[in-house]
This record gives C-alpha cells, sequence and structure tokens, in this order.
C-alpha cells in the first residue's frame, strides 16, 4: 500500500509517502512545508499546506495522521471517522497548539482525498499502559473524573518504535525487555518500558512537563508561576508563552535552542551555554535514575532524537557516573515515528477492507 503520513507542527508540515508490504518497505518520497503562517511565507496555513503538497504524490491507498493527543479515550490508532473527528477536537483543549493543526490537516486532506481511509495515529496511546499511581497527580480527585487530569506522555510513536528494536538487538523477547528509553530532540521525554508497555513517562497533562527542552521549561515549582503573576504583574498567557516559547535551553543560556551551538560556544567558553548544557544533561540523569529504581534494573538505556542520536559527548556526560547501576547496555536507536504512523495505517485499512 501507498500510505501517505503527515505530521503536522505548528508552523510546518512533514509528510512522507512510504510502501508498506510484508516484504518491502520504503519511502518514496519525504518532504516538508516550513515557517506555515510567518511573515512572507507564501502558505498562510496547514489547509494551504496540504493543498500545495497532495496533487504531486500520485496513487494514495490511505493517510496516516500524527495527533498529539488522544485523552483517555484513544488507547489505540483509530479510523477517523465524525465521531473520531469530533472526539480529537474535543481534545484541543488538551494539545491547545497542536490538535488544531492535526485537525486542519485532516480536514483538507479529507476534502482532497474524500474516498481515501484516514487513520489518526496518538502520540498519547502507548502510554495507556501506565498505572494509577504513575498517572495520577496528587489535586482532588474530582478534577481527573471531571477534566480528565492526569499524566498522559508523549512521543509515544517514537519510544514505541525504538523500544521494538531494542529488543530486536539485544535478542531479547519484547515483553521480556526492561528499557528507558530517551526522546532527545528540541523536545525530550524517557519512558520506563517493561515486557514492551510503557510504565512510565516524564511528560506529563501535556508536553511541557519534565526534562529541560529546547524552549521548554520541563519541571519547575508551580509556584514560580504565582510569583510571576504576583510580584511581575505578569498573566496567564504571557506566563504559558514565557515557559513553552522563552525558556530551556534557549532561557538558560540566552543565546540558542540548538544543541550544537551551546556544545559549540560552551567550548569556546561561554559559561551559560555550559550551564544549560549541565542541567539538561542533569535532568536527563536524573530521570534516568529514576526509572531504574521503578523497573529494578533495566537492560539497556537506549537514545534516540536529534541530540539523543547524533551528540556522543552528551550522552557521555548524562552516563558518566551511572556506572553504579551495573553492566547496561547503552543503545543509540534513529527513531522513525513516520514508518510507526503507516504501519498502523496500512494494519487498519487492511482490517477494515477484510
Amino acid at each position: 500500500m501507498r500510505i501517505l503520513v503527515l505530521n503536522a507542527g505548528s508552523s510546518s508540515l512533514k509528510y512522507q509517502l512510504i510502501e508498506t508490504g510484508v516484504r518491502d518497505e520504503h519511502v518514496i518520497v519525504k518532504g516538508a512545508v516550513e515557517r506555515i503562517g510567518a511573515a512572507g511565507s507564501p502558505v498562510h496555513n496547514h489547509t494551504e499546506a496540504v493543498e500545495e503538497i497532495l496533487p504531486n504524490l500520485g496513487p494514495i491507498d490511505g493517510v496516516g495522521h500524527r495527533v498529539v493527543h488522544g485523552g483517555e479515550r484513544f488507547k489505540a490508532s483509530a479510523l477517523i471517522d465524525l465521531e473520531v473527528e469530533h472526539a480529537i477536537a474535543d481534545c484541543c483543549s488538551l494539545a491547545p497548539l497542536h490538535n488544531p493543526h492535526h485537525l486542519a490537516c485532516y480536514r483538507a486532506a479529507h476534502a482532497l482525498l474524500p474516498n481515501v481511509p484516514h487513520v489518526a495515529v496518538f502520540d498519547t496511546a502507548f502510554f495507556h499502559t501506565i498505572p494509577r499511581r504513575a498517572f495520577l497527580y496528587a489535586v482532588p480527585y474530582e478534577l481527573y473524573e471531571s477534566d480528565h487530569i492526569r499524566r498522559y506522555g508523549f512521543h509515544g510513536t517514537s519510544h514505541r518504535y525504538v523500544s521494538g528494536k531494542a529488543a530486536e538487538q539485544l535478542g531479547i523477547p519484547p515483553d521480556e525487555v526492561k528499557l528507558i528509553t530517551c526522546h532527545l530532540g528540541n523536545g525530550c521525554s524517557v519512558a520506563a518500558i517493561e515486557g514492551g508497555k510503557a510504565v512510565d513517562i516524564s511528560m506529563g497533562l501535556t508536553p511541557q512537563e519534565g526534562l529541560v527542552m529546547g524552549t521548554r521549561s520541563g519541571d519547575i515549582d508551580i509556584g514560580v508561576i504565582f510569583h510571576l503573576a504576583r510580584q511581575k504583574g505578569m498573566t496567564l498567557d504571557e506566563i504559558e508563552k514565557l515557559l513553552i516559547h522563552r525558556s530551556g535551553l534557549l532561557g538558560l543560556s540566552g543565546r540558542s535552542n540548538d544543541m550544537r551551538d551551546l556544545v559549540h560556544a560552551a567550548q569556546e567558553g561561554d559559561a551559560r551555554a555550559r550551564i544549560a548544557v549541565e542541567v539538561f544533561c542533569y535532568r536527563v540523569k536524573k530521570y534516568i535514575g529514576a526509572f531504574w529504581a521503578i523497573l529494578g534494573g533495566a537492560d539497556a538505556i537506549v537514545f534516540t532524537g536529534g541530540i539523543g542520536e547524533n551528540r556522543p559527548e552528551i550522552r557521555d556526560e548524562i552516563m558518566a557516573g551511572l556506572e553504579n547501576l551495573g553492566a547496561v547496555e547503552v543503545l543509540v536507536i534513529p527513531t522513525n515515528e513516520e514508518l510507526v504512523i503507516a504501519r498502523d495505517t496500512a494494519r487498519l485499512i487492511g482490517r477494515g477492507r477484510a
């Protein structure tokens, strides 16, 4: 089958056309539309981006859409119908920077390909195996019951893919392996995986929680929010922008959210760049130690994502001092979220045609 995978970001749309089959899987074409909606860009929104891409791709048997947030409802990928579309829209309040763009891409693609099946593949689905003791926040329980406030986790397709590849490389059956998987890029998360199932994840209700990221703060004392509101007179919108778009590596360093720039600057003697690198590595190390304790040990620690795959000095700094955990494999596995989405789409389409 020729499966088109659409992966919408806040200002971009990445796509791949993938041939799926039992004996062969390969990318036919891939690309991206960048700077959507930016000043001077000819592409004003994600609908226009889809309309620019689709006419040039030839026959398409199905479309797989990455959807960041599926809430509590979606524990697996799903064929999109009107009910599923409305449920994705209901989750927009949980992922206001992502889900609306996913919906726009789906609606545009469906308008152009109305007779082709469309599938939603949710970032959150892989983490529905996390136990209640791990996903609940210690806030009034009624907020979980009424508003579904809980830890969901993200980067699920990436953690799912690399954990499967890690079990394969280790020669351990997937239902027996214990792994700590580190997806490190502009967005970052660490997952604890046992027997092929997630048991904990660093991200929470939104992708804001957990590790230091490119522009996101990760874990902070929520008292910071109250302080900024009361002492600085900042509005909630201003604080949200500060913590999501101006914090993380960018905020600490004052110069860049790109780890490549910061490593180079630190080597040249930039003290704030060095601090940003140190805080980043420390936070990853702390989560690895916590998840090691939860799992009772691990067969491997897996690194993936732009930083995890391509920055050996960052991996070395994270792992320094972890020798006391005992002998453990350290694996670097390139992620392939688009392939996971294509496989799920082909599987659900095949099932629907059976």
